[in-house]
């Protein structure tokens, strides 16, 4: 499995284990359930850390002290990082349309 795969996979378990550590966090129904506002903290965290590995490995190759795979795989998991927001940003914002449709 290539880096960038086991980096989604981190990714991945790292925003499952933040939902199940919110309070109301295993919760899915009604005003118990995680708070949006955390999430998108969380969100929003992940892709400033993301982006700060990949500048911090680019600032060691142009020093000379890291290596270009280095780089290149810092810059794509910070890119996988901030599609999959993306994406999740627009599911949300659907999400949102659908309901405003809804007839009341």
């Amino acid at each position: 499995m290539s880096d960038l795969g086991l980096s989604a996979i981190k990714a991945y378990g790292g925003v499952a284990q933040t939902l199940g550590n919110l309070p109301g966090g295993k919760e899915t129904q009604g005003v118990g359930g995680p708070d949006f506002g955390a999430l998108l903290n969380t969100a929003v965290s992940t892709v400033t850390q993301a982006g700060g590995a990949a500048e911090s490995a680019v600032t060691n190759a142009a020093m000379g002290r890291g290596d270009l795979v280095d780089v290149v795989t810092a810059v794509a998991a910070a890119e996988a990082t901030m599609e999959t927001v993306i994406a999740v940003r627009d599911q949300v914002i659907s999400a949102y349309q659908e309901i405003m449709r809804m007839p009341i």
